[in-house]
């Protein structure tokens, strides 16, 4: 037997997600492996009998679009199942979270620790603190290494300016880094608990604040849940303009990324160009939704505003002027053999190593790993407006800057084509009840890469459990791969070039 395939974006009764023996489970699993699948989610959620926890797992074979769904239960008096990490590199994080969470023990994991220092929702707390422990985290088990010159540096979790908190144990050989062990959850803020329960008043607010970088990707991604599961299709005009938004919100944070790449290597006129072409970007969100992020534009049913004939023809003329920009500032910033001796062969994940841990977005596209939702799992605006997949080989600082440099140019280019021949149809449309004892996974492609929604509704059409997956949990483990043998002089330059979100981690 082999899991549930469901379509992106597409509610299915919860009833039809198939819950096998364990052992069988771990075997579809793996067999989905074998076919070339990637983990896009494991999670538990409370089962139908108090007695057991079910745990979910959801496939994604990007070649050919296919997703599955399958389950097994786990009792919780037993409190344990068969770890999937030694065969299976990319459950490292969900299994560890699960323990955390709700108390279930996946044995064999070779590195079970926290994820997020929090308390279990239900269940024993396997990662209880010992007594002294200022918080949680303050007894997370780094990784030791005892010989001579070798040392530790610890970073943050305070930080200067106003990056959210995070902490970095370097394990060093001189200026070598052997290990980077990096910790995270000091502002755990419950998203996922708020979100249960919903849909309410404050639920889109929720999504929105997830990563505050990442507003409009992570309403888009809410939003088209709510849409499937209440089982309408928003007009043609609301979903180009949703995409519209989306690729905005992915311009102005390439744009901010590369720039803060050129100041991290110390070339400050492509950092102060790119920080004013970044502006523009967020000008242009400005004007079509009231503030410079987007917050309330997409919504349920559609979006909130649209546009006026003039507003096209003013946004076209400034994406056009933006293009001309963008290029010349990137040819001085890619041209620069200063710049170009700093970015190649700085941070490498090679192929293999993104393969195994499941990395998505730029840094996956980076590595060689050409996966991208827009059109592996074409949704929306994107089933009728191609975008192509942008992807480099070397898996270094520089290839992770080209490809953002290249999704820049062919978003403008999108945004400029969908402004020019905007579909007709109503912004927004009446959203009804959602259909009870329903499930829907929705992937969508935010700038930072791979991001998956997934809710189940009880028998009133309410959240009974709302799983979040941002980008972020699946690449921080790639930063702490790209430090392996660098200079601990290069992790500004590597950081940035991932430039993940503690935020979207810690939900």
């Amino acid at each position: 037997m082999s899991g549930l395939e469901i379509h992106n974006g597409k509610a299915f009764p919860l009833s039809d997600v198939p819950v096998l023996p364990e052992a069988e489970a771990r075997g579809v699993a793996l067999a989905a492996r074998d076919e070339g699948h990637r983990l896009a989610a494991m999670f538990a959620a409370p089962a139908p009998v108090p007695e057991c926890v079910r745990v979910h797992l959801v496939t994604a074979e990007d070649v050919e679009g296919v997703l599955r769904i399958h389950a097994f239960d786990v009792a919780r008096r037993e409190g344990r199942f068969r770890s999937l990490t030694p065969d299976w590199t990319e459950a490292h994080l969900f299994e560890r979270e699960i323990a955390e969470r709700y108390g279930l023990r996946p044995e064999g994991h070779p590195w079970l620790k926290p994820v997020r220092g929090e308390p279990p929702v239900d269940g024993p707390d396997l990662f209880a603190p010992p007594e002294g422990a200022r918080t949680r985290l303050d007894a997370y088990p780094f990784l030791r290494a005892e010989g001579e010159e070798m040392h530790e540096v610890g970073v943050g979790p305070v930080h200067a300016g106003i990056i959210e908190p995070g902490h970095f144990r370097f394990l060093c050989h001189g200026e070598k880094v052997y290990h980077l062990e990096i910790s995270l959850g000091y502002q755990h803020r419950g998203v996922e608990r708020l979100l249960g329960g919903g849909p309410d008043r404050r639920s889109l607010v929720l999504a929105e604040s997830i990563a505050g970088d990442t507003v409009i990707g992570h309403a888009y991604t809410y939003c088209r849940l709510l849409d499937a599961l209440a089982g309408i299709l928003v007009s043609p005009r609301a979903m180009a303009v949703r995409g519209i938004a989306l690729e905005l919100e992915r311009c102005a944070n390439h744009i901010g990324d590369l720039g803060a790449l050129a100041n991290d290597v110390g070339f400050l006129p492509a950092s102060a160009w790119y920080g004013a072409l970044r502006g523009e970007f967020l000008n242009l969100l400005m004007d079509l939704s009231g503030n410079r992020y987007g917050r309330g534009l997409v919504r349920p049913g559609g979006v909130a505003f649209d546009f006026t004939a003039d507003m096209a023809t003013d946004f076209v003329a400034r994406l056009r002027n933006a293009a001309g920009n963008f290029d010349r500032i990137s040819d001085v910033l890619f041209r620069k053999p200063s710049v170009s001796a700093r970015f190649e062969g700085t941070g490498v994940v090679p192929r293999e190593v993104a393969e195994d841990l499941g990395l998505v977005g730029p840094p996956a596209r980076a590595s060689g790993c050409e996966r991208d939702v827009r059109v592996d799992f074409a949704h929306g605006v994107y089933r009728f407006a191609h975008i192509p997949i942008s992807s480099a080989t070397a898996g270094d600082v520089a290839a992770r800057a080209q490809v953002r440099r290249t999704e820049t140019e062919r978003s403008i280019e999108f945004l400029i084509e969908r402004i020019s021949n905007l579909p007709p149809g109503p912004p927004l449309i009446e959203v009804p009840p959602l259909a009870p004892r329903h499930a829907c996974v929705i992937l969508s492609e935010t700038w930072r890469g791979e991001t998956v929604h997934v809710a189940f509704t009880d028998g009133h059409g309410k959240f009974m459990r709302y799983k979040v997956i941002d980008p972020s949990f699946h690449n921080w483990t790639g930063l702490a791969m790209a430090m392996r043998g660098e200079e601990i002089s290069d992790f500004p330059l590597c950081n940035k070039s991932f430039n993940l979100s503690y935020a979207g981690h810690d939900l």
